[in-house]
């Protein structure tokens, strides 16, 4: 596995790897005495992070996981300034920095959850395609608790768990954890494993999606995630072009693997 000084760029508040054998490139949130808590610098890292892979042809599938056992991210980092501008009115999301959907990058993550996550880390959740988790993580929103509304993390969470769970949520604050056994009947995560196996889970299901076309595997995620914004009908219209723009390159490529298309399906 080649670290992040290998494939151009050295990272202070996150480590980039890539193992090219599985064409999987993980990404690991990187300042556990914080809690993972993000500052201006970890967001404009992981922003360049999301580039560094998006344009790395030899990565297909990326892992997206947090140092330590504590937490796997306490979102904002409120005892360093993130630096906003003077005006209201030009402040800036962190999650554009954060998210690789913003950032245009259509390469399915794999998000894997331990210990607790909370308010801003919910921005790394809620824009990964799969979320699994640890039987230790904690998922819940302290804004309300701390004087803050909760504006911005709840537009995503509604999109993987409902207008009800996320008011739940978003609500009750710091008074009420949502633990890996809810989380999973929710929706929030697809799958809940031992802490010491969450990491080699996480890769597994990376290298499992990395193996398929890529050009199939960006184009479903690309497809699937406009596909919200859109009515109905516009978004089956506008998934029939990616249907025919994507296909025969998912073909062509999975006609260049030695195994062609006889690879044994994988029972979850």
């Amino acid at each position: 596995m080649r670290q992040g000084a290998a494939v151009g760029t050295a990272f202070e508040t996150i480590q980039l790897d890539v193992a090219p054998e599985d064409k999987v490139a993980t990404i690991t949130l990187n300042r556990p005495e914080r809690l993972n808590a993000f500052d201006r610098r970890m967001c404009e890292e992981m922003a360049r992070a999301w580039r560094l892979v998006k344009l790395d042809d030899d990565v297909h599938a990326i892992v997206l996981r947090a140092a330590g056992t504590r937490a796997f991210s306490a979102g904002l980092d409120i005892k360093s300034s993130y630096g906003q501008p003077n005006s209201v009115w030009h402040h800036e999301d962190p999650g554009e920095l954060l998210s690789p959907k913003w950032q245009k990058m259509w390469k399915p993550v794999v998000c894997a959850v331990q210990g607790m996550c909370t308010a801003g880390g919910f921005y790394f959740v809620n824009e990964s395609d799969v979320v699994i988790c640890s039987s230790d993580a904690t998922f819940f929103d302290s804004h309300v608790s701390t004087g803050l509304v909760s504006a911005l993390e709840p537009i995503g969470l509604m999109r993987r768990v409902g207008l009800g769970e996320t008011l739940r949520i978003a609500l009750t604050g710091n008074a009420e954890r949502v633990g890996a056994d809810t989380a999973l009947r929710i929706g929030l995560v697809s799958e809940v494993v031992p802490p010491e196996c969450l990491w080699q889970r996480a890769h597994a299901i990376a290298a499992t999606i990395a193996a398929n076309p890529p050009a199939a595997t960006q184009g479903t995620v690309k497809a699937i995630w406009e596909s919200l914004d859109k009515p109905y009908r516009a978004a089956l219209d506008h998934g029939l072009i990616y249907t025919r723009l994507g296909n025969p390159l998912g073909r062509a490529q999975l006609a260049e693997t030695p195994d062609g298309d006889g690879r044994t399906p994988r029972i979850r």
